[in-house]
């Protein structure tokens, strides 16, 4: 049997010291003498080794410093876990600041053990921007800020497709605070997918192809399913299709940023459209690669507080037949450029 043919390329820009990474001593691993890059197994399109244009973020990332809260990296380049905060109580403005400074450099929050009442989460998220209501799922029954997911044997979880959220509306959401209420023994995790580093792992051809492009998001991709029958036009009337950039600039960071998805993108404006959909799955598969994914596993009462600009999401539908019920504050953003 032959051997597949290998080629070795360098992605990223970043120094990495051949010894294995910043700041970290050699090994004796066999891998050890190999020049840092990836290794392509051709007949099956694999890419094996080091992302090395993670690790200059990381390394920064790897040292947090606060003064009012406590920030514990998780993932490379995305997800912390915050301690020493209340998120029920009136905190102050210095500590919403660093917060919020948190989040735009890990992405992704996770608070533990904070039994808020959905008065302090609406309360909590306010802190940060206006909020949005969802024009058609159901809301909480008292604040409608409150997007309500009751998932169980009545009712599956659909969110199970990578995405920013409610990119088919003109203004995006900014970020979101979800609140886990009841949560299976097992599964239900959701994933989070740094989707700068994503862009930035892109070959310099790609980036090229994309720069100015738009592509058109639709809502009726994903929920064509729970439009009743006789009303998809007047939903189509309500929610027209939405025009952003195929690559989107954050505009806090000035990081560039994949936002496309196969879960709300239909096209690409301009795009002969089987070419179109060959891209925003190349783009959104980027998504799939593990190095730029957090993964949070729930417990009752955990909130999470994600960029919805940087990362994208995904939630596992592995838990069928079991409850699990979550709440979700959306804070209004900006359009995307």
């Amino acid at each position: 049997m032959s051997s597949a043919t290998t080629s070795i390329t360098v992605e990223g820009d970043g120094e990495v010291a051949s010894n294995g990474g910043p700041e970290q001593a050699g090994t004796s691993d066999p891998a050890a003498g190999i020049a840092p890059g990836r290794v392509r197994i051709d007949q099956y399109g694999l890419d094996l080794g080091p992302w090395l244009h993670l690790a200059e973020e990381r390394s920064r990332l790897a040292r947090p410093s606060f003064a009012h809260i406590s920030v514990a990296p998780q993932g490379a380049t995305l997800g912390a876990e915050v301690s020493g905060v209340d998120l029920g109580a009136e905190l102050p403005d210095e500590v919403i600041a660093e917060i919020r400074r948190a989040l735009l450099d890990y992405k992704v929050l996770v608070f533990r053990d904070q039994p808020i009442t959905p008065a302090q989460h609406v309360g909590f998220a306010r802190r940060f921007g206006d909020l949005e209501i969802h024009p058609f799922i159901t809301g909480n029954a008292e604040h409608p800020e409150l997007v309500r997911f009751e998932k169980g044997v009545d009712t599956g979880g659909f969110e199970n497709g990578w995405h920013h959220d409610v990119t088919w509306r003109e203004v995006p959401s900014m970020g979101a605070i979800l609140h886990a209420i009841q949560v299976p023994a097992t599964g239900g995790d959701t994933l989070f997918c740094d989707m700068g580093a994503a862009y930035d792992g892109l070959d310099g051809d790609t980036k090229e192809h994309i720069a100015g492009l738009f592509a058109i998001h639709d809502f009726m991709l994903a929920f064509a399913h729970q439009v009743p029958d006789g009303k998809q036009e007047e939903f189509r009337a309500r929610y027209p299709e939405a025009r952003h950039p195929v690559v989107c600039t954050h505009p806090e960071t000035g990081r560039k940023l994949i936002f496309v998805n196969c879960y709300f993108t239909s096209h690409i404006d301009g795009m002969d459209t089987d070419e179109g959909v060959e891209l925003i799955k190349h783009l959104a598969g980027q998504a799939k690669v593990v190095e730029y994914q957090f993964r949070v596993r729930w417990a009752p009462d955990t909130v999470v507080f994600w960029d919805n600009r940087s990362v994208q999401h995904y939630a596992a539908s592995d838990y069928y037949p079991d409850v699990r019920i979550m709440e979700r504050a959306s804070i209004v953003g900006t359009r995307p450029a």
